[in-house]
């Protein structure tokens, strides 16, 4: 793996939060529990800062407003401004839900945009088991997007290739942004 060539992020001296974010079935949760793995630091599924009724209303096949999403997000905000260095997955689907999390965090950040086409979306999302987010939302997720091309915190990733190419790409950029901040 490509990864191994790099040193870890945290033996530079920390980088801060990184959202590994996108619309479900993109692999936020183990590219970012995998980018955790390999940074030595924590890992936070955003999946289980959903409150119950987000929980139901997906549940249901009933895609989220903006009002079901803000106190998710603010919880998510609040983390992040408590932790040192931490991988956090979440869709942060719009611009103002990025700037939401930046604005509570208080700090520079960094995302990692896990993209990929609807087709393959769907193929991942109809091979997975998930507590809760059927394949019907996809076309909401897809809806909402509000692609982060003009952001100059976000890296892009295409998630077309292997988890560990994943993983090694998102590794490559975020050094390249390392050595660019310092």
């Amino acid at each position: 793996m490509l990864m191994a060539a790099s040193p870890p992020a945290s033996e530079a001296g920390g980088f801060g939060p990184i959202v590994v974010m996108g619309v479900s079935g993109c692999g936020k949760s183990s590219v970012g529990e995998r980018l955790a793995d390999y940074l030595g630091c924590g890992f936070i599924e955003g999946d289980g800062l959903h409150p119950p009724s987000n929980v139901r209303k997906m549940r249901m096949g009933t895609p989220l407003e903006d009002e079901d999403r803000w106190p998710w997000l603010d919880a998510f905000g609040h983390r992040l401004a408590g932790t040192g260095d931490i991988v956090v997955s979440c869709s942060a689907l719009k611009r103002t839900y990025r700037d939401r999390l930046r604005s509570l965090s208080g700090r520079p950040m960094t995302f990692v945009f896990l993209q990929g086409d609807r087709m393959l979306l769907a193929a991942r999302m109809a091979a997975r088991k998930h507590e809760y987010m059927p394949l019907s939302l996809l076309d909401s997720q897809l809806a909402t997007l509000e692609l982060p091309t003009t952001e100059p915190d976000v890296a892009t990733v295409d998630i077309n290739q292997s988890l560990e190419s994943i993983v090694s790409m998102a590794m490559t950029l975020l050094a390249a942004r390392q050595r660019r901040s310092n």
